[in-house]
């Protein structure tokens, strides 16, 4: 069943999430925003060429759809490494409205706090979202070929484990990125994928030339999940691409390098 339930034209939301725990996780469109050219309409990328000014607004905008105050906010430098943050209350705000306070050199947050909302960037990337329903704990992670084959997942649910909680009790939502038949890759590539997933990485791939091989990233982090102990049950996947649906996204490698970011959101709003 797909996850994501396209709610507004800013958003797709993670409705079974929403609608059992009051968790507001999502992913955003490119459209309704007051983004220009490369960027048109919705870019939250700080650090791709826009005028910081219309991320500013796009994300205001944003925050009151979502009703989820922009002061509340966090975002990171994102370097396609494995590192993670733990975040809490007194680092609300950071990265929410420029770049230099974001997390640096970090792929990855969590929290078991509300009224933070944990945010990252993406245009073709893969995120994964995770959520402990009994504990709170949640995390958003970025999982490009990089972060999916050294071990982003693998560090969350080892984070989590540190708090008590194991592998089995922990939900999972991989989101829209590129899709295997948009993806394509080379044998260096390849070769870590080989590594990371041993006898299981035939299945996500297959080569279309000699060299060149689509790659199944949405796939790659269903198996490393469920490799780290993640329930096959625990884990849903959605169907949409970022390269396919050209209506809904920025692309990286559709459109050349030069283009927006779309960003996932993971929160609990109370009040305070």
């Amino acid at each position: 069943m797909e996850p994501f339930q396209r709610t507004h034209e800013k958003y797709l939301i993670i409705k079974h999430w929403f609608e059992k725990y009051g968790l507001m996780a999502g992913f955003t469109t490119k459209n309704d925003g007051y983004s220009e050219k490369d960027y048109t309409s919705q870019n939250f990328g700080f650090h791709v060429g826009d005028q910081p000014a219309h991320v500013i607004q796009n994300r205001i905008a944003l925050a009151k759809e979502l009703q989820f105050p922009l002061e509340h906010w966090v975002g990171a430098e994102q370097t396609h490494g494995v590192h993670i943050e733990y975040v809490q209350n007194n680092q609300r705000g950071r990265g929410a409205k420029e770049y230099d306070t974001a997390f640096a050199a970090t792929d990855a947050l969590y929290t078991d706090e509300n009224n933070i909302l944990l945010t990252m960037c993406y245009a073709d990337c893969i995120p994964l979202y995770f959520f402990h329903p009994k504990n709170q704990y949640m995390a958003v992670a970025h999982a490009g070929w990089k972060g999916t084959v050294f071990g982003i997942a693998k560090n969350v649910l080892t984070a989590f484990h540190e708090k008590g909680i194991r592998p089995q009790e922990v939900e999972v939502v991989i989101g829209p990125g590129i899709c295997r038949s948009c993806y394509i890759v080379d044998n260096y590539v390849l070769n870590k994928v080989n590594d990371a997933l041993g006898e299981m990485a035939p299945s996500v791939y297959n080569e279309i030339s000699k060299g060149q091989y689509e790659l199944d990233l949405k796939r790659c982090n269903q198996l490393i999940l469920q490799k780290y102990g993640v329930l096959r049950d625990n884990i849903h996947t959605t169907e949409f691409c970022t390269s396919c649906h050209d209506t809904l996204f920025f692309s990286h490698r559709r459109d050349e390098g030069k283009t927006g970011r779309m960003m996932s959101f993971i929160g609990l709003c109370e009040e305070e």
